[in-house]
């Protein structure tokens, strides 16, 4: 097996020192570990030695493209998730190691190129990480570098949006204003999870958007309400007299959905992406299940 590791933050991204790299590699067998420095969260050139693994591992892809898998009558790809068909002659895995963006940037690029079959291991540089959380990986340096080089892939399925970015650990929808609440309806697969129209006071807790996170078997997607701004926002005057706080990213567990697909549409509205915003408002946006699985290594 052939690992590339992309230390996402440069030297300041490697969580142990090279030896201990070494040692872990020498555990497992691996055949060849490359250590990548990378900005923080790495764009399409800076990816380019990924794109040049991968090709060097699988020149053809023998296996259906993504327009005849969507052709197809059956719908078996919507079930549980599976383990990539290809196999090339030596098994490729990228470790990312970094924040949650930067994971998003690596998955956003293999699926951009049709790379699914790519293993991919995770040690999140946050302990706080969604992603982490949702694969159920440990937070522990060590133990997370341990588990994404000797780990074995279990898949779970790729979420993403209509501007084909990655959902790694977690996306919203909210205003653009995030002391307001949000004005608009939100749609998971036919199920209604939000229809509002904000009035002209924000409470200290409502409506202000939704918050999904990509599942680890069908259909793909959770989605809840965000009941407080998804955002710090300064109190009010009654807030600061009380010198409390406004609650933030507070979510209500109780409007759990779970599908295929989020639609959301209203005006002025804020999309983020693994605490990435988009530059511009949006007046819509579609969160869905990709056609191929990530290879993710993680616990069964």
């Amino acid at each position: 097996m052939r690992v590339l590791f992309l230390a996402c933050g440069g030297s300041d991204g490697l969580p142990v020192n090279r030896s201990v790299l070494d040692d872990i590699r020498g555990l497992n067998e691996i055949a060849a570990l490359d250590v990548l420095e990378l900005p923080d969260v790495p764009g399409r050139r800076d990816l380019a030695p990924l794109d040049d693994a991968a090709r060097a591992a699988l020149p053809v892809d023998p296996t259906p493209s993504l327009d005849e898998i969507a052709k197809r009558p059956d719908v078996d790809h919507l079930g549980a998730p599976e383990r990539a068909p290809q196999e090339p002659e030596e098994a490729l895995r990228v470790v990312v190691c970094g924040t949650d963006a930067a994971l998003s940037a690596v998955l956003t690029r293999l699926m951009r190129s049709d790379r699914m079959w790519v293993e991919v291991g995770y040690v999140p540089a946050d302990p706080e990480s969604p992603a982490a959380a949702n694969f159920g990986l440990p937070t522990d340096p060590v133990d997370a570098l341990a588990l994404a080089l000797g780990g074995r892939v279990h898949p779970a399925p790729l979420i993403r949006d209509d501007s084909a970015v990655a959902v790694a650990g977690s996306a919203t929808v909210s205003c653009a204003d995030p002391a307001t609440e949000m004005t608009g309806e939100v749609i998971v697969d036919d199920d209604t999870l939000l229809n509002h129209r904000a009035g002209g006071r924000a409470p200290r807790t409502g409506l202000y958007g939704a918050r999904l996170v990509p599942m680890l078997d069908a259909p793909g997607i959770a989605a809840v309400v965000a009941d407080s701004p998804l955002e710090p926002v300064p109190g009010g005057i009654i807030d600061r007299l009380l010198r409390r706080s406004r609650p933030t990213g507070t979510v209500d567990p109780t409007t759990l959905r779970t599908g295929r697909a989020l639609q959301a549409g209203g005006p002025n509205l804020r999309i983020t992406v693994d605490g990435v915003p988009r530059p511009r408002p949006a007046e819509r946006v579609t969160f869905y299940r990709h056609l191929r699985d990530l290879q993710i290594v993680r616990q069964p």
